[in-house]
């Protein structure tokens, strides 16, 4: 695996826009994430295209594979962060040049539709990428302060990060109305099979993920620790066989362990649900499954590395999740 460098002082930050266009996020939204990045010591730029206006879902596959490839080729840049998520990342995977990606390995960030690319870099090149907020996510004015935290850690420091749990969460439309914002005590991680492991870290959201079963794009999932998360489009019945599908995968027997990103309301996923649905498959009941972590559509979020090492355990009522190598 090739892990890149960490971000330091005076180097210059890429926001690209493989999915939806950077057009659709609110000036003022745009400043304040990039005055934020900015306090790292950092410079912000941005893609040719990432403003691109969209042709039919997205902006042409030609021009959002420009993008990824100038911000990889561009020496300046040390790290990529996507503008947002969406629903065609996956359409740009044939035309990437993965040998240019792997001469030039540099930090690569986002989460949701980003999950294609984050996992398909790391199978083509072995480098490994970060499941994380996007740029858009810094342009929120409250609760950002865990996402900040951890993804300032990942990004930033070599020494393991110990996962915990956020103090409250919101599943709030924030972009619309940054004032009006409703927060709920978060109870920490649940605990569905106890149990301790460590593996490679994969996965994001799981209806993505799976957009690469069958394909040379597929991580192995042997000795992995999947961290898998969902959004509001996903019902009970979906995730139950998504899931199953995942589980059908060559090597799931050699997952080690699940850590489940907490679920978005509109999704009507309980928590008796979950249980009900993870303890349904033979397949999970000898691994640890930890419940309800902060990550995933939910705010807020943290950081992990697709192609790094977790350790998790659940024993005693206690949960852990550690971010050994990143």
């Amino acid at each position: 695996m090739l892990f890149p460098n960490k971000l330091e002082k005076g180097d210059e930050i890429r926001v690209i826009s493989p999915a939806e266009s950077l057009s659709m996020i609110a000036q003022e939204q745009r400043e304040l994430a990039t005055e934020r990045l900015e306090n790292l010591g950092v410079s912000v730029s941005y893609s040719l295209h990432a403003e691109a206006e969209k042709i039919g879902t997205s902006t042409s596959i030609e021009k959002r594979v420009e993008d990824i490839h100038e911000a990889f080729r561009d020496s300046n840049v040390k790290m990529i962060l996507t503008t947002i998520g969406g629903f065609d990342s996956n359409q740009l995977l044939h035309y990437i040049d993965y040998d240019l990606i792997k001469r030039n390995p540099k930090i690569f960030c986002g989460f949701s539709d980003i999950t294609v690319l984050s996992n398909a870099f790391y199978k083509k090149t072995g480098l490994v990428t970060y499941s994380g907020p996007h740029f858009s996510t810094f342009g929120m004015k409250k609760g950002i302060h865990y996402t900040w935290k951890y993804f300032e850690k990942i990004i930033t420091q070599d020494s393991p990060v110990a996962i915990l749990p956020a103090a409250d969460w919101s599943d709030d439309e924030w972009y619309l109305d940054q004032e009006n914002r409703t927060f709920h005590k978060n109870e920490g991680y649940e605990i569905i099979n106890q149990g301790e492991a460590s593996g490679t870290s994969l996965g994001g959201n799981l209806c993505t993920l799976n957009l690469l079963q069958g394909t040379e794009y597929m991580p192995s999932l042997d000795n992995s620790i999947l961290f898998l998360e969902d959004d509001e489009m996903t019902i009970p019945q979906t995730f139950d066989r998504d899931l199953q599908s995942l589980i059908h995968q060559p090597g799931f027997e050699k997952v080690k362990g699940l850590v489940i990103g907490r679920f978005q309301k509109e999704s009507n996923m309980s928590l008796d649900l979950l249980k009900e649905i993870i303890r349904s498959k033979k397949e999970l009941q000898h691994i640890p499954v930890i419940a309800q972590a902060s990550f995933g559509h939910t705010t807020p979020q943290f950081t992990f590395p697709i192609g790094g090492t977790a350790r998790i355990r659940a024993r005693d009522n206690t949960a852990e999740i550690e971010i050994i190598k990143h």
